[in-house]
């Protein structure tokens, strides 16, 4: 099976590039980008991912405007050239690696996208994260991230909106490994500890002279299994910020917040202290394809040449009730306090606290902040 890259000096295992040197069913390689114009009024999040060991690729594109969230879904069986990364409609062209590159969704009922990515920071590649569950490897992966801008235009039923590379901004994220995808597996014998749940934390900030990085996760007892959080320079440099420390507030009665209090400390110890405000939430699990999306799931075979259309109502008490269960990306302000003075920020602001996490005081799936 070989392809276009086989040509290039890139090969890491003696085989052809399209066959994964895992064997493992979950193996996936996934970019992420997301954009808004920082008035909370619009967000938009795009992804498309390849499952070579389950023969499909797909992509998406999540549109949150008001109490609208409109997904459009497209998958395909896979092919063997990775240079040309698209799934019906959808592309994503790299013009220069690392820096640049451009998403393009021709008209698919009634949405549209011509947008351009320009790395306004260097990437950073992020730390390794590994889980297990008992003995198996359920999580295995290698991520890059970026913040950046994005010009072009979007239409949504007829409607022409121009993106503005002076306010419109964004992350984005390449990762690949192993992570669920796809259909469900057999469950096999029950989990012994079973799984009581997970809290995360994403925070990538473009400021004018710099970007942060954040990304913890923790286990239900507040065991940090990931645990990274960086400061990158136009000019390269990227300097680690010690150890955050997290306060999440959370609308009462909900586990959907409002913003987060993170304190940390630069290279020179002095204190660093990031104040992040929700100014839009979009639920990534209410069409977004991650972990507990009734409606899309990243890498499961839909057939030849699939594509499909769906709106959910952010106000319906069943979407409601669905939302606060899984992780949501928000368009985040930031506003960073540190030696230099304050600065404002933009870019987003991700979090999700599933099922026991006793630092929050959720004892259980259904706890919810007071």
């Amino acid at each position: 099976m070989l392809g276009p890259m086989d040509e290039f000096p890139i090969h890491q295992v003696p085989q052809p590039i399209a066959w994964p040197g895992y064997s493992d069913r979950n193996f996936y390689d996934r970019s992420y980008f997301n954009a808004h114009d920082r008035s909370g009024d619009i967000f938009v999040i795009s992804g498309i991912g390849y499952y070579p060991n389950l023969g499909v690729k797909d992509a998406f594109l999540l549109v949150r405007r008001g109490d609208t969230q409109t997904a459009v879904h497209l998958s395909d069986a896979i092919d063997g050239n990775r240079l040309d990364q698209h799934v019906g409609n959808y592309r994503v062209e790299v013009s220069e690696p690392l820096q640049r590159l451009r998403i393009h969704l021709d008209n698919t009922e009634g949405i549209a996208a011509d947008l351009t990515w320009n790395g306004l920071f260097p990437v950073v590649q992020e730390q390794r994260h590994v889980l297990r569950a008992g003995t198996r490897v359920t999580l295995d992966a290698q991520r890059f991230a970026q913040l950046g801008s994005w010009s072009g235009h979007l239409e949504i039923d007829g409607e022409m909106i121009t993106v503005d590379p002076a306010v419109w901004i964004g992350s984005r994220d390449r990762s690949w490994g192993i992570r669920p995808v796809g259909e469900a597996e057999p469950a096999g014998r029950p989990a012994d500890p079973p799984f009581e749940g997970m809290w995360w934390l994403y925070v990538p900030v473009a400021f004018e002279n710099f970007s942060i990085v954040l990304i913890i996760q923790e286990e239900p007892n507040g065991f940090r299994s990931l645990n990274d959080c960086t400061r990158i320079y136009a000019d390269g440099r990227i300097e680690q910020l010690g150890w955050p420390r997290v306060k999440i507030h959370y609308t009462s009665g909900t586990r959907i917040p409002t913003g987060a209090t993170i304190e940390a400390t630069d290279g020179n110890g002095a204190p660093v202290r990031l104040d992040v405000e929700s100014k839009l939430p979009c639920p990534i699990h209410v069409g977004g394809g991650y972990g507990g999306d009734s409606d899309w799931i990243h890498g499961t075979w839909k057939g030849e040449n699939f594509t499909e259309r769906l709106s959910y109502d952010m106000t319906d008490p069943g979407i409601v009730a669905r939302s606060g269960f899984g992780v949501i990306d928000h368009v985040g302000r930031a506003v960073c306090h540190d030696a230099d003075g304050e600065h404002e920020g933009w870019g987003l602001f991700e979090h999700g606290a599933l099922g026991r996490h006793d630092p929050s005081g959720f004892a259980d799936w259904l706890t919810v902040a007071p």
